[in-house]
């Protein structure tokens, strides 16, 4: 079977389009039975023997020469799944966007004229660092230095809302001290059914004062409801981590206004745990989401954002990013493992 490299695609002759395109969903159809494949396509039907060589390249001089290494992993492991897949070019038949993904995947049982896409593949190393604000709505394939793959499912639409809706009441008395906010004469409401601070005594403790971080005796202070300037909670928050913490305030507040609660994450390495289905302390469920706030352009480098959604679904839980402008909105983004 004739086959030729140009411009970065393989033709082929002969009877390929019934051979590869109509029954087994390769390449894109051109006049009369020719068909044309990208390279990780024909790499793919080289592998298997389907092609004996392009251009007088066998596998190996073939991989060399079009670098589609990488990729082939990722295809291969797919196609080995028993899904039919698309490279993402435009006007391909079954790609309706190809922009910052690799593959189009289809529903097991169905090809690129179905109209169904089952998920839409982006492949990188694992020494590759990829923007947070380029993923959502596409598929990480993580190819690691042994060859390994790891998916990861990302989503830039979650909901992050909660079942919360208590108002604490006004002007409560409270001291700022070195790191945190004191409240001395605090109702057991404020703890008990809007998880506000700990109490100073203790876990066990159920009365007395309350100790407030200094992310919440911001967001109180702001709202009233105790009796310290705001501005020099944040002052010193800024003192102890500069601009950071007006991105993490700026999170919390979204969550609660949203009716979540959130909580220090710091026993899982994150910025927040996040109780979205509350109603007090004493009947408290586990935390549902780990909440991680980072910069509008942080780039994630694959190795951290593993160590990050195997921790959170190693305990059970969601693991979000808050992608926060101090002066701006909140872009969030929810990533996952994923076993296709």
């Amino acid at each position: 079977m004739d086959a030729t490299l140009h411009d970065d695609v393989v033709r082929v002759g002969d009877d390929a389009r019934q051979r590869f395109y109509d029954s087994r969903g390769y390449g894109r159809p051109l006049d009369g039975n020719r068909l044309e494949l990208a390279p990780v396509e024909a790499a793919h039907l080289l592998s298997r023997g389907d092609l004996d060589d392009i251009d007088g390249m066998e596998f190996r001089e073939f991989l060399a020469e079009t670098g589609a290494a990488l990729a082939f992993v990722v295809y291969k492991d797919l196609r080995d799944r028993g899904f039919y897949l698309s490279p993402a070019r435009e006007e391909w038949p079954g790609v309706s966007d190809a922009d910052g993904i690799d593959f189009v995947v289809y529903p097991r049982g169905k090809g690129p004229t179905d109209g169904d896409v089952e998920y839409r593949i982006r492949v990188i190393g694992e020494r590759e660092r990829v923007a947070a604000a380029s993923l959502g709505d596409v598929v990480l394939a993580v190819v690691d230095e042994d060859g390994d793959l790891t998916y990861f499912d990302t989503d830039d639409d979650p909901d992050v809302g909660g079942t919360d809706d208590y108002i604490p009441p006004e002007g409560l008395d409270a001291d700022l001290l070195s790191d945190r906010v004191v409240c001395y004469e605090s109702p057991d409401e404020v703890y008990e059914n809007g998880f506000y601070g700990q109490r100073l005594f203790g876990r066990n403790a159920e009365e007395g004062p309350l100790q407030l971080s200094l992310i919440e005796g911001a967001y109180l202070a702001r709202r009233g409801v105790i009796d310290v300037d705001d501005e020099e909670v944040v002052a010193l928050a800024r003192d102890v981590e500069g601009d950071r913490f007006d991105r993490r305030l700026k999170t919390y507040a979204a969550l609660r206004d949203a009716g979540s609660v959130p909580k220090s994450g710091f026993k899982f390495g994150a910025d927040f745990r996040v109780y979205t289905d509350f109603e007090t302390v004493s009947s408290l469920s586990h935390s549902a989401d780990l909440v991680r706030v980072v910069t509008p352009d942080h780039a994630f480098f694959p190795r951290d954002l593993s160590l990050d959604v195997r921790l959170a679904g190693g305990v059970r839980k969601r693991m979000v990013f808050a992608l926060t402008d101090a002066n701006d909105g909140i872009d969030w983004l929810s990533v996952a493992r994923l076993t296709p």
